[in-house]
């Protein structure tokens, strides 16, 4: 099965040498480009979704009913259809991911880059160049595959090339670059509504950071571990003395090794994971985070900000510049993270987040609810941007909070054997809850109305306990020390393990 430097950290901190090199810092930039491409397609979706070109060209039902005087508020975008070109991508992202999985090990996690900005660029091609349904859902599909294989591969491939102690940094800043990918894309959303056909030129260009990952994955190195597990010792070796800057990396070359060896005695890892006992509490809590992480509600925002706005009865213009704003706040909350995630914890920012989120999704319900009735716009100006500035202050919880800290905790709390087939489960959780909200939001937001964002309060609040009860804290701790450390201590978690 895959390994990676983080395999090895018990004690990495201090024992093995490694500098943030030019070669570390231009293999990570250049691979976190994988995030730049999954935060363009989420931030373009909602924005062409309510373009009034695009619904006349594929949906023009929808947009008959857009601008029916007396339709039903909450129901203008009910289309199942229509959520399916949001959502088809994060399902051939769940298979994708799977696939990746296996191939990354059997190949290298290069090459695996390499073929996601490939089929990213495909499907980029494929709806810029979409004249019916059939081929915008084509490259929504091909989209998905390069998400896929880039979300299952480039953390990995992050934490394997950098040095230990700089990690975690380095593995946020692949969410970072998801949330500079939504803002991307909401300025180009903003700049191509008015365009004749702008809608193509939105979609058309997600091929700009699959280029960018396309011509850079030539000049990225394949991870020492992968090298090294596959039996390319002495290239390996090379690749170690350029990132790291140093002749003497026989220490960590043996580390690996030696990590190699422990994990390719596993022979199902996935066997492995769900069959033994004390793999449960990691499988638990690294799914359920992912699950969370969806059901905060992020992605209605995310996916469908523009089109909530426009619900409000704000112009197609002021719910674009909205979404703007909004994304830029995600962009700047996540800095904080990269920051104080290992000053403060997890656990602060995961319960902090929550609560955060809560209180404004309750206050954006009760809003909705008072002032939003079924026919009509909103008759005070006022309440969209209080809606806005809710947004805005929800969203900031998010990104310092279950948006990095959902990647991040499951990369830390596996046990070498199972590591990479746990990390894939967390992924997989992570496109079917994506798929679930971007197929049914839309329907969901018709029927329940305002009520949908109480739903998503609750949410919050059982996040927030789960955190608080079931997460130990993983600051600090080396991560083959984890199961001792923190599982064997935790008030429930430790009747999974055999006592000494």
């Amino acid at each position: 099965m895959a390994v990676s430097v983080m395999d090895i950290e018990e004690g990495a901190t201090t024992s093995l040498p490694g500098k943030l090199t030019f070669q570390v810092f231009m293999c990570s930039i250049i691979a976190a480009v994988g995030g730049l491409m999954f935060g363009y397609d989420i931030g373009i979706s909602g924005g062409v979704t309510s373009m009034d070109t695009f619904l006349i060209d594929f949906f023009p039902h929808v947009y008959a009913k857009k601008h029916r005087v007396h339709e039903n508020n909450y129901c203008k975008f009910d289309d199942q259809l229509l959520q399916l070109f949001t959502s088809s991508l994060y399902l051939a992202g769940i298979f994708a991911s799977f696939a990746a999985s296996h191939l990354c090990r059997r190949f290298g996690r290069k090459p695996i880059i390499m073929s996601a900005s490939i089929f990213f660029l495909l499907g980029a091609i494929l709806n810029f160049f979409a004249q019916e349904l059939g081929m915008l859902i084509g490259g929504r599909i091909l989209l998905g595959c390069g998400i896929g294989f880039g979300n299952q591969t480039v953390p990995l491939f992050i934490s394997e090339i950098a040095p230990a102690r700089i990690r975690g940094g380095l593995n946020i800043a692949f969410q970072f670059l998801i949330t500079i990918g939504i803002l991307a894309a909401s300025f180009v959303n903003y700049l191509t509504s008015t365009m004749k056909n702008g809608w193509r030129y939105s979609l058309g260009g997600a091929a700009v950071p699959a280029l960018i990952l396309l011509i850079g994955s030539f000049f990225i190195h394949e991870t020492p571990a992968s090298l090294i597990e596959r039996g390319k010792d002495e290239e390996g070796k090379t690749v170690l003395r350029k990132i790291r800057g140093l002749d003497n990396i026989e220490l960590e070359f043996n580390e690996i090794k030696r990590a190699t060896e422990i994990a390719n005695k596993v022979k199902s890892p996935f066997k492995e994971l769900f069959t033994k006992r004390e793999n449960r509490p990691p499988l638990v809590v690294g799914t359920l985070l992912q699950f969370f992480q969806q059901f905060t509600g992020i992605n209605v925002v995310m996916f469908y900000a523009p089109v909530l706005f426009q619900t409000m009865g704000s112009g197609n213009d002021a719910s674009l510049i909205s979404t703007v704003v909004t994304n830029g706040v995600n962009a700047l909350a996540t800095i904080l993270a990269v920051i104080t995630v290992d000053k403060l914890g997890r656990r602060f920012f995961l319960v902090e987040g929550a609560t955060q989120m809560m209180v404004t999704q309750l206050t954006i319900g009760a809003l909705l609810l008072n002032y939003l009735h079924l026919v009509g716009p909103i008759k005070s100006h006022a309440v969209p941007l209080i809606v806005l500035i809710l947004i805005c202050i929800y969203v900031s919880g998010f990104a310092w909070s279950w948006g990095p800290l959902g990647w991040l905790i499951p990369s830390e709390i596996y046990q070498l054997e199972v590591r990479t087939t746990g990390y894939f489960c967390a992924v997989a959780m992570n496109m079917v809850c994506t798929f679930v909200i971007g197929q049914f939001f839309l329907s969901a937001l018709c029927r329940f109305r305002s009520g949908l964002f109480f739903f998503f309060a609750v949410m919050n609040v059982i996040m927030g306990l789960f955190a608080i009860f079931f997460l130990p804290e993983t600051r600090g701790v080396p991560i083959e020390d984890m199961a001792e450390q923190r599982w064997k201590k935790h008030w429930h978690w430790k009747k999974y393990f055999k006592q000494n």
